[in-house]
């Protein structure tokens, strides 16, 4: 790793431009304080003032491959120097290379891929393939998700950040499986799955199927929680959509390309979406790009009819030639059975130590490089450590104390989640969830249970 030197005077400079020209998302702008990043490789980064993290957060879960992978950067380079840019209506063979892939890794029922700038946007052209296919309007989506900030994909999300922004229509919410937080009442996972497929038929019932275009659904939502499904519901889900003529979204955003140890998360069930969402992993965030995975039924809609939707960005070549190296730098070093291997033996088994050491873990979940820790201050009534849609001074502390002993963890509400890259080392591994130990011993004088 490239050592990192302490450059105090230029990081006072970023900082201070930062503050006087840069607006930043999700955010009061005069309550922040942005660190400043010098430099990053593998799965660390660096300040100015030369302290170093070890990455658990893969920044917004996306540098997938880790940072500076060295075949990724030499073909963006490459790229540059071919075809940076070219308007999306002409072919080019960087923007075929990586359809090419994303489809044989998707699988048979699918062909062909629209390609976004981002995540956000692919989820809103999915919506819209997804209502001009079945004539219908209503699209359903869980209360905890996260599906992105433009219009449709905002209101899809169940989150707090949807409350300021909705604007678009034909939304309905309903709840999904958590069996720790139960909307159900479940006692175990069989039982959460059947309740909460129930609970979704009679939503779909009581909205009109005959109404509702797309159920879309986060294969593992992230930002919620990490809330791997229980065995069938996925199953049970594709079963509820063929029944009532409704398409499946699988939102793959943050769970594909390795991150639950398969290329993409629904691939734990033995079904398929309709259409795929995908962003972040596909080119570890290097180059933003995203996109839509289109089944051949879908796609056929449009064979003779206009798809009203574009983008000026769509398969630009710098951004799709990322694309083609990072999945080649997955196959080739085995990043995504790397990512198995580090959650079965490592990340899993180590973190379920940590709650019989820790009283504030109230439950642990997960698979591959993506796992969620239910942080509380009672493991009885497991009261959350933070309330729904902010902080607290508990969390605040364990974030800051991650970050003093040198780890940068993924947090959100009453969460810790755990999303190191798909190539992490078992050393890193293992020195991340020490890391962790050392720094939940603050946290524990907020617990109040027995």
């Amino acid at each position: 790793m490239t050592e990192p030197k302490a450059n105090p005077e230029k990081g006072a400079q970023v900082y201070a431009a930062d503050r006087a020209h840069v607006f930043h998302s999700w955010s009061a702008q005069a309550q922040i304080k942005p660190m400043t990043i010098a430099g990053a490789q593998g799965s660390y980064f660096w300040d100015y003032d030369g302290n170093t993290y070890l990455d658990f957060s893969c920044q917004l879960v996306f540098t997938n491959i880790g940072h500076q992978h060295p075949k990724v950067v030499k073909a963006i380079q490459e790229q540059a120097a071919v075809l940076t840019t070219i308007a999306p209506q002409h072919a080019n063979d960087a923007r075929n290379e990586a359809a090419k892939r994303i489809v044989e890794l998707a699988g048979s029922k699918f062909n062909k891929v629209f390609f976004t700038a981002a995540g956000a946007d692919a989820v809103e052209n999915a919506i819209r393939m997804a209502r001009l296919h079945t004539g219908k309007s209503k699209v359903l989506s869980t209360y905890r998700s996260y599906h992105g900030n433009t219009g449709a994909s905002i209101n899809a999300t169940g989150d707090p950040r949807r409350f300021p922004n909705e604007f678009a229509t034909g939304h309905v919410h309903f709840w999904g499986p958590y069996l720790y937080r139960s909307a159900f009442w479940a006692s175990d996972e069989a039982q959460e799955c059947k309740r909460a497929l129930e609970h979704l038929e009679q939503t779909i019932i009581f909205e009109g199927p005959k109404t509702i275009a797309a159920i879309i659904i986060e294969s593992v939502p992230g930002t919620a929680g990490v809330l791997t499904p229980p065995p069938g519901y996925l199953d049970g889900l594709r079963a509820l959509c063929d029944k009532y003529e409704i398409m499946w979204i699988a939102d793959e955003v943050m769970a594909g390309f390795g991150r639950t140890g398969k290329w993409f998360a629904y691939q734990h069930c033995n079904s398929l979406p309709d259409l795929i969402v995908f962003a972040k992993g596909i080119t570890s965030g290097y180059v933003p790009l995203g996109g839509v995975v289109i089944s051949e039924a879908i796609a056929k809609t449009f064979d003779d009819r206009v798809f009203p939707g574009g983008l000026t960005y769509s398969g630009h070549p710098l951004a799709c030639a990322t694309a083609v190296a990072t999945v080649d730098a997955m196959k080739d070093e085995k990043m995504v059975e790397n990512a198995a291997h580090i959650g079965e033996t490592i990340l899993g088994p180590g973190l379920r130590e940590l709650a019989k050491k820790h009283k504030v873990i109230g439950d642990i979940r997960g698979n591959g490089v993506f796992w969620g820790i239910d942080m509380v201050t009672d493991r009885a009534t497991r009261e959350p450590l933070a309330p729904y849609g902010g902080t607290s001074p508990a969390m605040n502390e364990l974030v800051a104390e991650c970050k003093k002993n040198g780890l940068m963890p993924f947090n959100n509400f009453n969460r810790i989640h755990i999303a190191p890259p798909c190539n992490i080392s078992e050393a890193d591994a293992r020195k991340g969830l020490e890391i962790l130990d050392k720094s939940l011993a603050v946290v524990a004088k907020y617990y109040t249970g027995a």
